[in-house]
């Protein structure tokens, strides 16, 4: 062979994958065909906010009638008043209501709510003008039964958390594709079967294994996008992919507010995966996890592929399965990887504790202002479409950034800054709500950032051989964090700033431990453990 020739045949899979356009029409056909399962995600992760929203509500005083005409000929308001006593800002109390009518009360002389009250005998009267059913509307889940309806948000995440390192473990055993397809069909079948739940306790389980099978979408789509493209290209196509789920999320205001019905809110948040599923037969497996696993006549029949749609045919044309195999230095395909794995050297071992627990910190935080929107004072659909809009100039300015400060720089930074933002919403009054909701608004978007870096950094962090089994252990802390922050929330009962102060000290913590992290800015993806060693 010439001189050309023996270069090629001496290249780094990265450099092949750069000869061939690291991101060409292969790529891109790649990254729309996936968006088609992504854009599901930030739908059904932030579903909470409106299948589970709580609608005003006061007691069904229905019992009253009997036997009172007076209350009878009441107006709807003055039955308010005579039936419901107060709370102490003035409205009326949602979860109490008087035996007896106290006729005193709409003419201006209401009892307190600790005056002869009693918790409501006959249900309760919700306002249907926002929402016309949800989980709270459906099950009566308010009051003493208002956990129920915040566990439904942490049974979903706790199935997202058990899904992550089960499709990370056996994506990295079987391959992305494969895995991608079970994900997909397991999505649908279980989400329509929550949609048709008949009760609390059959949607709830629904709901776990439809969190299950939504983690291999989120582990495995990133990382097969991003073992596709060339370590110059890596960082526009990380944020190119994540911006899946701003679209996402944009999507979701639009179905929400066009679909006030939860169980046809599911379905058509659920929907796009049926495009997905038939765009499934076009998705290539990643050349680099076929090379680590021997399988060198697969993996070039896919980097012919894409040189041919990318047009550099001529680039690779002496490039042969051999000169595949060894590009990745490595031929331990016949290795069975496990989560072990993860801690097998000192390398790895630090890798692994630091990022399993700043995803914790990462998940916890962005969850924990992204599920509370009725909190700023602004309709839910308005907050949550300007938390939504500010995500997309965020992640530009975070592409910028990661090539001008690095990974590491900029997750310790965005986690610490949204740590700020969360400490200063604690001293604003909830009724300058225009500054809550502006001081939130840029928590959010800088904890979207430090979700947006976190799954970049995350896959050049780990090993080809152990990617996805990184993935899906981090995933599973980060779903940890997800679970419990919805739960957070309840403990203003013990003080009002306790899940604001919970929600900063771990910003704050996980900001600083990510600087403990190596940093990855331009250095090739490792293929396997050794190589974190002697990085290349």
């Amino acid at each position: 062979p010439s001189s050309e020739d023996s270069g090629l045949l001496n290249m780094k899979f990265d450099d092949i994958l750069s000869e061939i356009n690291g991101f060409g029409k292969f790529q891109i056909m790649l990254v729309l065909m996936q968006m088609l399962s992504r854009i599901t995600l930030p739908c059904h992760f932030l579903l909470n906010n409106f299948m589970a929203a709580v609608p005003d509500h006061h007691c069904n005083l229905t019992s009253l009638d009997d036997g009172d005409a007076v209350f009878r000929s009441l107006t709807a308001e003055q039955k308010v008043a005579a039936g419901i006593p107060t709370e102490k800002h003035g409205s009326p109390s949602s979860c109490r209501m008087y035996v007896q009518p106290r006729y005193q009360n709409y003419s201006g002389n209401s009892s307190s709510e600790d005056e002869g009250s009693v918790h409501c005998q006959n249900g309760w009267v919700y306002d249907n003008s926002t929402f016309k059913s949800t989980l709270a509307t459906e099950w009566d889940l308010v009051c003493s039964r208002k956990g129920m309806n915040k566990a439904t948000a942490t049974i979903f995440f706790i199935g997202v958390m058990a899904g992550a390192p089960l499709f990370g473990f056996f994506s990295d055993r079987y391959g992305r594709r494969p895995l991608l397809l079970v994900s997909y069909v397991t999505t649908i079948v279980f989400a329509a079967l929550s949609a048709f739940s008949t009760s609390y306790v059959m949607f709830v389980i629904m709901r776990f294994f439809t969190g299950m099978s939504l983690a291999g979408i989120t582990i495995i789509s990133i990382v097969l996008n991003v073992e596709w493209c060339s370590i110059e290209h890596r960082t526009f196509a990380g944020i190119i992919i994540s911006l899946d789920w701003t679209i996402g999320n944009w999507l979701l205001v639009g179905e929400a507010y066009l679909v006030n019905e939860w169980r046809m809110l599911v379905l058509t948040a659920t929907s796009p995966l049926i495009l997905a599923l038939i765009c499934w037969r076009w998705l290539p497996e990643s050349a680099r996890w076929l090379l680590v696993k021997g399988r060198a006549d697969a993996a070039h029949r896919y980097i012919m592929k894409c040189a041919e749609m990318n047009n550099r045919t001529k680039c690779v044309a002496s490039v042969t399965p051999t000169a595949l195999l060894e590009s990745v230095q490595t031929k331990m395909g016949e290795k069975k990887y496990s989560f072990v794995d993860l801690f097998k050297t000192s390398n790895i071992r630090k890798i692994s504790v630091c990022s399993g627990i700043v995803w914790y910190g990462v998940a916890f935080t962005y969850y924990g202002i992204s599920l509370n929107i009725t909190g700023f004072g602004l309709n839910p659909y308005l907050t949550q479409f300007i938390f939504a809009f500010i995500e997309m100039p965020m992640k530009i300015g975070v592409y910028f950034s990661l090539n001008k400060m690095g990974r590491r720089n900029c997750q310790s930074g965005s986690l610490l800054l949204t740590g700020l933002c969360l400490f200063i919403n604690m001293f604003v009054a909830k009724e300058l709500w225009g500054i809550r909701t502006t001081v939130a608004v840029l928590g959010k978007a800088l904890s979207e950032a430090s979700f947006t870096i976190m799954y970049l950094y995350t896959t050049e962090l780990y090993p080809t051989v152990v990617r996805q089994n990184g993935l899906g252990y981090t995933a599973f802390f980060a779903r940890l964090g997800v679970s419990i922050a919805p739960l957070v929330m309840l403990l203003e009962d013990v003080w009002h700033l306790l899940p604001q102060v919970t929600y900063c000290a771990m910003a704050l913590g996980c900001g600083l431990l990510a600087a403990l992290l190596p940093e990855t800015l331009n250095v090739r993806l490792p293929e396997v453990i050794e190589d974190l060693d002697n990085p290349r």
